[in-house]
């Protein structure tokens, strides 16, 4: 008996039961596990996916929605992903659609690489801004930020969802709260007791990836990143909003390499809401 064809097999929801086999998917493109994110994701978000017959998941991919219930404001997409044998068989544009069409007025958000672009470009997604991954073993040295930071405590987290807000333009709740088990480091930046920045770096792999990263300013993004490296022996990964050139530039500086550029790309809105000028690096491209 034939296989039936992918174009005919019914999307689902996915689970954190659906966990290993998107990690396989992932494996079976070439990129890593990555089961720790996918944990997150498949927990904080919704996944949707299509069943191999054979066993395994044909397609995936993962939307986490941010603002309230009763009023969605923003579906951040990540992880699409074909298995290599129904690649480039338009799964993907089906799964891309499907989601388009349950996220209904909401306006959406991905990062995309220079090979997923042209599907998102063709589905009505806008480029609104890039963002440049680097990564490497930091190396300190150069002046010090002059910016205190120190781990955050539960007291903070109340802060932390405020200033996140308004930064993010949008409430995360139930993804900033999952950070502090998460991440193996959550640390804030304080100005006369007040807290002006905050971010966490969680494990990926063999990296650290810091985000998200907030921050008053160029500063204290610096010295939430040093008080980050200062306290890991792996090397660190992040995405930055290539508006911030200056961190950039520092950031090499201190021995993290440029490895790719995202296009950052909206339907529905023409630019991200919130605070660009204080939000430097996301949680995960894969959740906005």
């Amino acid at each position: 008996m034939s296989t039936p064809s992918p174009a005919l097999l019914p999307i689902r929801r996915l689970t954190p039961r659906d966990l290993t086999a998107c990690a396989d998917l992932s494996e079976n493109r070439g990129w890593p596990r990555e089961e720790h994110k996918w944990g997150l994701l498949l927990t904080a978000g919704t996944g949707y996916g299509i069943d191999d017959p054979d066993g395994g998941l044909v397609t995936a991919c993962v939307v986490t929605e941010y603002g309230t219930p009763e009023r969605l404001e923003l579906g951040a997409i990540g992880m699409v992903l074909v298995a290599e044998r129904h690649a480039r068989q338009g799964v993907g544009r089906r799964l891309m659609r499907h989601v388009v069409a349950e996220m209904g007025t909401t306006p959406l958000t991905l990062h995309a690489t220079p090979y997923g672009r042209p599907l998102y470009e063709e589905l009505g997604f806008k480029v609104t801004g890039r963002a440049e991954m680097v990564r490497g073993h930091f190396v300190p040295g150069g002046p010090d930020p002059k910016v205190a930071t120190r781990p955050a405590t539960a007291e903070d987290l109340a802060t932390i969802l405020r200033l996140d807000a308004e930064v993010f333009g949008s409430d995360r709740t139930h993804v900033i709260t999952r950070l502090p088990a998460f991440s193996d480091q959550l640390r804030v930046a304080v100005e006369n007791g007040r807290i002006i920045g905050y971010a966490a770096a969680w494990p990926n792999m063999d990296t650290h990836v810091v985000g998200p990263l907030i921050a008053r300013d160029s500063e204290t993004a610096k010295a939430l990143i040093a008080s980050l490296a200062a306290h890991t022996d792996r090397p660190l990964r992040t995405d930055i909003d290539v508006r911030h050139e200056e961190l950039l530039f520092w950031a090499k500086e201190h021995g993290l390499e440029p490895t790719s550029f995202n296009a950052v790309m909206t339907y529905g809105i023409s630019e991200l809401p919130g605070d660009w000028t204080r939000r430097f690096a996301p949680l995960t491209v894969a959740a906005g």
